[in-house]
Parts: structure tokens; C-alpha cells; sequence
């Protein structure tokens, strides 16, 4: 929990249309920030929960410089993962993607030197274990 508050704060890589951050609202978890770069989800969690903010591209987020959060929840692309796709595993373009959020948690468990995130959530399909 941050020093200034007792709530948990929570930031959303691969937002979608907000889901993490609402039911996170929703069970006393305050939503900081999320990243998304679909126009139509973005527009969606802006009117939902207009206190978010929004940082964009994965890939251009530095872990170290953005507010450290308790909970990091993230969906990453699934498309190289799903039995029903090509299986390329997380060697795939768009699964790969999972690493940029690896690699944003790192970072700001340096810059905080270990203290955040305290959690990170990663939703996906049944196939991310094979």
C-alpha cells in the first residue's frame, strides 16, 4: 500500500475497456493508470473511470518513471497462445508482447527498490501453460 494511503492502488497493462480497473473500483482498489492503444476501449474506460490515466503503447512505458502502483494487472495479446491460432507460444509477435509487461514491472521494482508492485495479475488463455 502506498505511504500515503491505506488503499491499494492498481495500474492496468493491455487495459481493453477498463475491466481490472472496475472491478478493482469496485472492491476498494483505486485505478492510477492503464495502458491501451485500441481507440474504441481507451474512449470506453475514459467514460467509466474518467481518473485513470491513460500512458499508451506497452512498449513505450518506462516502468521507473510512471506512479508505482501495488497491483499490476495485465491481459496480454492471447493470438500466438490459443489453440486456436498459430501456437507460436510467447516467441509470437503479439504474445510476445507479454514481456513488455516483464520488463515495465522490473523497472519499477528497481526504482522503488522492490517495494512496487507488491502484485502482479496476468489473465489468459488456458494455452499460455503449454
Amino acid at each position: 500500500m502506498t505511504e500515503e494511503s491505506s488503499v491499494l492502488t492498481l495500474g492496468s497493462l493491455f487495459d481493453g475497456s477498463g475491466g481490472f480497473p472496475l472491478a478493482a473500483l469496485n472492491v476498494g482498489i483505486r485505478p492510477v493508470w492503464a495502458s491501451e492503444v485500441e481507440p474504441y476501449p481507451i474512449l470506453v474506460t475514459r467514460k467509466n473511470l474518467p481518473q485513470v490515466e491513460h500512458l499508451g503503447d506497452v512498449s513505450a512505458i518506462d516502468g521507473a518513471a510512471i506512479e508505482p502502483v501495488d497491483v499490476i494487472t495485465f491481459g496480454s495479446p492471447c493470438q500466438d497462445l490459443s489453440v486456436a491460432g498459430k501456437q507460436s507460444g510467447l516467441a509470437g509477435a503479439r504474445s510476445g508482447l507479454f514481456f513488455e509487461a516483464v520488463r515495465i514491472i522490473k523497472e519499477m521494482r528497481e526504482a522503488t527498490h522492490g517495494r512496487y508492485p507488491r502484485f502482479a495479475v496476468w489473465e489468459n488463455v488456458p494455452g499460455a501453460f503449454s
